[in-house]
């Protein structure tokens, strides 16, 4: 291997070691600096604060007491004497003064605590003045107010109101003289808090221009790193980025210079072998893609295990035949026949395409596509596939009038017109055929049902006809017309197909008309009255004339008035009987 490519290597490995070491050292000393301000910060929330609050209770409690003693002189002084009162302001005084050592007691012992602890760096002579200041100025206050209490409870029960007040001033200045001490003690504690806190600040600048110094040894570091070996990779990296950028764009007829033997070197030539294959695989997606629709040979390449097990999905499936084909193609001539139907199957494709379906395949001048997934969402396909069928029927007036003058003659042989079946339903996807050839298609119930639609459209007259199942998956998107039910051969429950009309609120007065009447004509029919149904359908005929469901309707109603169908008959048309 060449000395360069190892240079580089070493380099490399080299710079990156230094920088890991570098990065333990700032972590290392990072946790030590975090852990030791961590200390401090927990001693002064947990143990300095409420010490001094603690303290500053104290002082609160000592207040209260004597608010509550002096309550219950003035309860005893009351004429006549509430005694149950009395009673409950004693237990108030009582429950204060135990509040009142907690309170310091309790300060004490947070005190001691930070003593005890060798971690911290605290002035550890002081905070032990503190609590021998704490401990006798409780003593001495708890010693003189324990005797001028008692002296006060006798004076009070003996009625001697007299000397009950001046015992009261004077436990009122032995109060006085223990909150001063207290305030000298806060005032202590404070000094010792803010201490404890220029300690945390302290602690906190040093981590920070200790890791700011290890940081700033990094960056220049690395930065000498770049310097040194850009020069020999600056060049071909910005060939390997140009190179990339025009694979992102599609572009795969520019491979890139090799001018180095390193390992950048070996890059470029493993990136110009993969725009090779990558020019070769877009002409297989291309040639392929002309075939076989582009979602399809997508899906294929990402997941062939699709292909090769197959899956069961609920999909919609549209069946398009051209009416009047065979009439047309008669007066044709090979050629022209051709040109037509690329022209056709080009206009019909583009609605079905764009509204995210899949062209399963031609069949003579039929199309069948799919909506469902993977390819879109699963409570999308009935819709697109009726947004699609929509689209298509609005291109027959300029296809008719397109078809003449590709032609280069000035009136058809044939008019040409569609017919749309569309069903919803549980398929088998997947890779259908022989050992020599494959297609990736559908089948299933549905498929069988949406060719069966497209076919009975020649009898009742209209272009879309969809099944249940679709019309209960569109819901309140589109405007549909009930046409009858229908059973298929090989099963035994009829079940409703529609006509799609337009989309939601696109109808035209004399359109809601007929769906209107041809509803009430259809009850009639399905019910046995044939003269009620026969004049709502000629009143749909009055909205629409020449509407082909009503026809119908109106002439299988004469039918049955000539030969009646069966007790059994269950107003559903049967298909076998076409």
């Amino acid at each position: 291997m060449p000395l360069f490519n190892q240079s580089i290597r070493r380099k490399i490995v080299g710079i990156a070691l230094g920088l890991i070491v570098l990065m333990l050292i700032t972590s290392i000393l990072s946790m030590v600096m975090s852990s030791q301000v961590g200390v401090l910060l927990d001693e002064l929330t947990n143990r300095y604060i409420p010490a001094y609050s603690h303290l500053a209770r104290a002082n609160i409690r000592s207040l209260e007491r004597a608010l509550a003693l002096r309550q219950m002189v003035m309860t005893r002084m009351g004429s006549p004497s509430d005694e149950e009162a009395y009673a409950a302001r004693l237990r108030d005084f009582e429950a204060l003064d135990r509040k009142f050592e907690e309170e310091a007691e309790t300060a004490r012992k947070l005190i001691n605590a930070i003593i005890d602890d060798p971690r911290t760096y605290s002035d550890n002579a002081a905070l032990a003045r503190l609590d021998v200041r704490i401990e006798s100025a409780v003593t001495e206050l708890r010693r003189n107010l324990d005797e001028g209490n008692a002296k006060l409870l006798k004076q009070i029960e003996a009625k001697n109101m007299a000397e009950a007040r001046g015992t009261l001033e004077q436990l009122d200045t032995l109060r006085d003289a223990f909150n001063r001490k207290v305030d000298a003690i806060r005032a202590d504690m404070l000094t010792q808090v803010f201490f404890s806190t220029s300690q945390v600040i302290s602690r906190q600048h040093q981590a920070m221009i200790i890791s700011g110094v290890v940081t700033l040894l990094a960056a220049i570091v690395g930065f000498a790193f770049a310097l040194l070996v850009s020069s020999g990779i600056t060049r071909p990296v910005r060939l390997l980025l140009a190179g990339a950028r025009e694979v992102e764009a599609g572009r795969f007829d520019k491979p890139i210079t090799v001018s180095t033997q390193d390992e950048i070197g070996e890059l470029a030539s493993a990136f110009n072998r993969m725009i090779e294959q990558l020019r070769h695989n877009e002409r297989i997606r291309e040639t392929f893609g002309r075939y076989i629709d582009p979602k399809v040979v997508q899906g294929l390449i990402d997941r062939p295990e699709v292909a090769i097990d197959g899956q069961r999905r609920v999909m919609t499936i549209m069946f398009c035949d051209m009416s009047g084909f065979t009439s047309m193609s008669e007066g044709m001539t090979p050629r022209g026949l051709v040109k037509v139907m690329n022209h056709y199957f080009t206009v019909m494709s583009a609605p079905i395409r764009g509204h995210r379906g899949i062209i399963d395949k031609y069949i003579g001048d039929a199309i069948m596509a799919y909506w469902g997934p993977p390819f879109i969402e699963e409570d999308e396909p009935a819709l697109l596939a009726c947004f699609a069928a929509i689209d298509m029927a609005d291109q027959v007036p300029a296809l008719q009038k397109q078809l003449p003058d590709l032609l280069g003659i000035r009136v058809m042989p044939g008019l040409c017109d569609l017919r749309i079946g569309i069903a919803t339903g549980e398929v088998l996807t997947g890779s259908i055929g022989s050992e020599l050839m494959m297609s990736f298609t559908v089948m299933g119930d549905a498929v069988n049902l949406a060719s069966r639609l497209e076919a009975v459209n020649k009898v009742y007259g209209t272009r879309i006809l969809i099944s249940q199942a679709t019309a209960d998956a569109i819901g309140s998107h589109l405007e549909l017309r009930e046409i009858d039910r229908l059973t298929v051969a090989g099963q035994s429950m009829p079940q409703a197909i529609f006509e799609v009309m337009s989309k939601a609120l696109g109808l035209s007065v004399p359109q809601e008309s007929l769906r209107a009447h041809y509803a009430e004509g259809l009850a009639a029919y399905r019910a046995r009255r044939f003269d009620d149904a026969r004049a709502a359908f000629n009143a749909a005929l009055e909205a629409v004339p020449g509407d082909g469901p009503s026809r119908t309707l109106l002439a299988r109603i004469a039918q049955f008035e000539a030969d009646p169908p069966d007790e059994g008959w269950d107003g559903a048309w049967r298909l076998e009987q076409k």
